[in-house]
């Protein structure tokens, strides 16, 4: 495994890097640290505060935490909606429309593939700006329901400073008087799109991200500590199956033992520099 630490080491990596690479196709699996770049913060990456995300069980069983995680997800959607894909985001767009990345597997829920321009997106753990009925299953765009909000608590004023989280929530407190948005359909609870912690990877997602990995001769694993099951499992079925294993990351990942090369850099520059090499 090569390892790159220093910014001489760095064009090894890269080098390294585009000799697994170059000559196949390569699935890319993305993590919160692809978007850092784009101000949407890092639950594990330096600096980043302790934190535990509401479960599953506690948003189901408890109104009290289901009106709180709408109120400061209301809010943190204003901000997740306003951020823009970064240079990682658009170079795996580009190489994706020059036959290189067969798609893309993303651990994030804040759409900017998409809006990359990115076509194959598999988003292993949702996404924030769909919404769907825990009862009769009917599904709204997130704009909808966030115009929802806004008339039924036109007190939810948006702070100058919200702290946003990875997960699109954001910190609040006084939520006693607000109003959670209800299907318009049934009356029932709604839920944003995403896997909440504590609740399984749908299975039919999980097997269209596994087939994407499969289709490809490699996969680059970008911006994800791997702490989360769902990665390592494509991890291994990469690994499994012989295809080349590519990280980039800050810092240490579950998955560095198993890469053929691991670039502990930043993903947006060094997918940038990596998309360069590729495409010239």
């Amino acid at each position: 495994m090569i390892t790159g630490l220093t910014p001489e080491v760095d064009e090894r990596g890269l080098d390294a890097a585009y000799a697994v690479l170059s000559g196949g196709t390569f699935a890319v699996l993305t993590g919160a640290g692809v978007s850092t770049d784009s101000g949407i913060p890092d639950y594990r990456g330096e600096g980043a505060p302790r934190r535990t995300p509401m479960t599953v069980s506690q948003f189901l069983l408890d109104d009290a935490s289901r009106k709180r995680y709408w109120a400061g997800s209301h809010l943190g959607w204003a901000l997740l909606d306003a951020a823009k894909p970064n240079a990682g985001h658009r170079m795996l767009a580009t190489l994706e429309q020059a036959g290189l990345v067969s798609g893309v597997v993303t651990q994030n829920v804040d759409g900017l593939h998409i809006r990359a321009g990115s076509r194959r997106v598999v988003d292993l753990h949702g996404s924030m700006d769909r919404v769907h009925c825990l009862n009769c299953g009917q599904t709204f765009a997130r704009a909808s329901i966030a115009a929802r909000i806004d008339s039924e608590n036109p007190w939810l004023s948006k702070p100058d400073a919200v702290t946003l989280n990875p997960d699109g929530d954001a910190e609040i407190s006084h939520v006693d008087d607000f109003i959670a948005p209800a299907c318009s359909v049934c009356g029932g609870a709604l839920k944003p799109d995403v896997v909440f912690f504590g609740e399984f990877v749908p299975t039919d997602k999980f097997s269209e991200a596994r087939d994407l990995v499969g289709q490809a001769d490699a996969l680059v694993i970008a911006g994800s500590s791997l702490v989360v099951n769902s990665g390592i499992r494509l991890l291994e079925h990469a690994r499994r199956s012989k295809r080349p294993i590519v990280i980039i990351n800050r810092g240490e990942t579950k998955g560095d033992s198993r890469a053929a090369v691991k670039l502990d850099a930043g993903a947006s520059e060094t997918l940038a520099a990596l998309a360069e090499r590729l495409l010239d």
